[in-house]
């Protein structure tokens, strides 16, 4: 069991083990003896201690982590002893410095700003360093396009802000891609000296007396500071922006997940629909959950990145915390995809069932009539729907299934029999499931020879749950048959009614029709048709205005227009002429 400590290197809090601080102990120590009585010794200690700090942070996976001997080790190995390098001043200034038993590799250039020798902000020279390129032909470059485009300004101004300046030492060396050791920090440290020495050598001091002033800062530093300071206010709001969208979806998700979806505190229509559409099995408290966790664990980050934004100092939740909570999102994505899948595949087939009946036509003149009865499952149907199904009550007070996806087509008989046909249809996971559920359909009709009452909606048991269940009944009638749809049909009738007036499904009610001889409706009472003319060829147009809407075919040589408008909306096909 080892004692730790704690230990402030470089204004940042370490723990640090006893045995780990003991070897860091002496090697600070004996780098302040390698530099004593060294120009700008303070300075040099000073960024060496700052990069022994990066590199620990570097190495660190958590705030609480406590730096061992392993770590000390690989910093001293980084940084190498003070002995490895040459401190002699006349070698340094003689030749460049070689490592004598401590060799290092070029490490890859990072970009920052060069604050030495910049004219506005140091972006040019900075990108010297980091593209290799003389910083005159940059500011060349940023000049034309800033004058031909506008783009270099834009560009500038944006670098300038986003690209930090090197202050450090350390930065510096970053910089120009050079290793950060103890001997290139003395050597840089030192350079900055020697730069200060000449400066003061030749330096006009009547000259400099009448240039100083006041403020140290240039008209571009003010112009920086400005920009810098409405680049966080805007920072800050955006900050500001992304905890109130993080904190109020992450509320709505705790709120509908806990108190809905598990604990079912509060029942809101539509909430028992899901165990009706459901088809994977899972609960529903199940789902929340991961519905939670797959969109509330974003908004956690986004939360997390507002509050980094905002404040400064604000500890991190550690790579572990980051990286349990991927995973958890992970998984529950994953989850998720696999219930839809599995909810998908319940639409995948359909089954079907028909019903057959017929009744003979003894006197083919009458009128058949074909309405729908008036069902008393009108009231107490749910607002809440999937599809046209939604939920009802029978009456003796059961819950059930209803929908309204009924169709009615119209079909010519090859013989003098009216006949029926009810085709019930439903979904499953296989056909066989899907025929199984079609068959728990209900749905009623009376036949006689002169008249067809149909049921307005379909009824299933809950059980059967929510698949998509139609019914579509084909009436076949013989040649010559004279029929009528009553207004209660008027929205039943299906695509695909052939009519000689082209009208368009609930445009034929109200209207006496009779079967013709290619199964076409022949209309008996209709409007006449408005021919118009457009030229001397056999061009064909019309137009209908009655209380059925409009209706509007007009055929100019190769071209047609054709626009109907009616109780289900609009129609236009504009196109070729087809001559068949």
């Amino acid at each position: 069991m080892n004692k730790t400590v704690n230990i402030n290197l470089a204004n940042t809090l370490f723990h640090i083990d006893d045995e780990a601080y003991s070897r860091l102990r002496r090697y600070l120590e004996s780098i302040k003896r390698s530099f004593s009585g060294t120009a700008g010794s303070d300075e040099i200690i000073a960024d060496i201690e700052a990069r022994v700090a990066e590199l620990f942070l570097e190495k660190m996976e958590n705030d609480r982590q406590v730096i061992t001997q392993k770590e000390v080790d690989a910093v001293i190995n980084i940084m190498g002893q003070p002995e490895d390098y040459m401190v002699d001043e006349d070698i340094f200034e003689d030749e460049p410095r070689k490592s004598q038993t401590h060799t290092t590799t070029r490490k890859t250039k990072k970009l920052y700003r060069d604050m030495d020798q910049k004219y506005i902000g140091g972006v040019c020279s900075g990108l010297e360093y980091y593209l290799g390129f003389d910083a005159l032909w940059i500011r060349i470059i940023f000049i034309l396009l800033a004058v031909f485009t506008g783009f270099g300004l834009v560009a500038y101004i944006l670098l300038w802000i986003l690209v930090p300046e090197a202050a450090t030492t350390s930065q510096k060396l970053d910089m120009t891609g050079e290793p950060i050791n103890i001997s290139n920090i003395e050597r840089k440290v030192k350079e900055g000296f020697d730069d200060v020495a000449d400066k003061v050598k030749n330096v006009d001091y009547d000259k400099v007396g009448n240039k100083v002033k006041s403020s140290s800062k240039t008209f571009f530093d003010t112009i920086g500071d400005i920009i810098m300071f409405l680049f966080k206010i805007f920072g800050k709001f955006i900050g500001i922006l992304l905890i109130i969208i993080g904190a109020s979806t992450l509320i709505g998700l705790f709120v509908g997940a806990f108190t809905l979806g598990i604990f079912d505190a509060i029942h809101l229509p539509g909430v028992d629909f899901y165990e009706i559409v459901n088809t994977t099995g899972a609960p529903v408290w199940v789902v929340s959950i991961l519905l939670f966790f797959a969109v509330g664990i974003p908004f956690f980050f986004l939360l997390y990145l507002g509050l980094k934004i905002l404040v400064n100092n604000l500890k991190s939740i550690g790579n572990i915390a980051k990286f349990s909570l991927l995973g958890l999102w992970l998984i529950s994505i994953g989850t998720l995809f696999a219930l839809g899948v599995r909810q998908a595949a319940e639409f995948a087939n359909v089954g079907s069932v028909n019903i057959k009946d017929q009744v003979l036509v003894e006197n083919p003149t009458d009128t058949l009539f074909i309405k729908m009865k008036d069902s008393e499952l009108d009231y107490g149907m749910e607002d809440v729907h999937f599809g046209r199904m939604t939920f009802t009550y029978d009456e003796n007070d059961n819950r059930i299934l209803v929908s309204d996806d009924v169709d009615i087509k119209i079909r010519k008989s090859d013989d003098s029999s009216i006949k029926i046909n009810v085709r019930k249809d439903s979904h499953g996971n296989t056909t066989l499931a899907a025929r199984e559920r079609a068959k728990q359909i209900n749905y009623e009709y009376e036949l006689f020879e002169n008249e067809i009452i149909l049921d307005e909606f379909l009824t299933t048991a809950t059980s059967n749950k929510a698949r998509n269940q139609e019914v579509t009944t084909t009436i076949y009638v013989p040649k010559g048959k004279v029929l009528q749809f009553a207004e209660s049909a008027r929205g039943y009738i299906g695509r695909g009614v052939k009519n000689d007036q082209d009208y368009y499904r609930s445009g034929i009610v109200g209207y006496i029709w009779m079967m013709g001889e290619n199964g076409e409706l022949e209309c008996q009472n209709c409007p006449e048709k408005l021919d118009i003319d457009e030229d001397e060829d056999d061009d064909e147009g019309k137009i209908i205005i009655d209380e059925n809407g409009i209706d509007i075919n007009i055929q100019d040589r190769d071209d047609a227009f054709k626009m109907k408008i009616d109780e289900n909306g609009i129609e236009i096909k504009a196109g070729e002429k087809n001559d068949n």
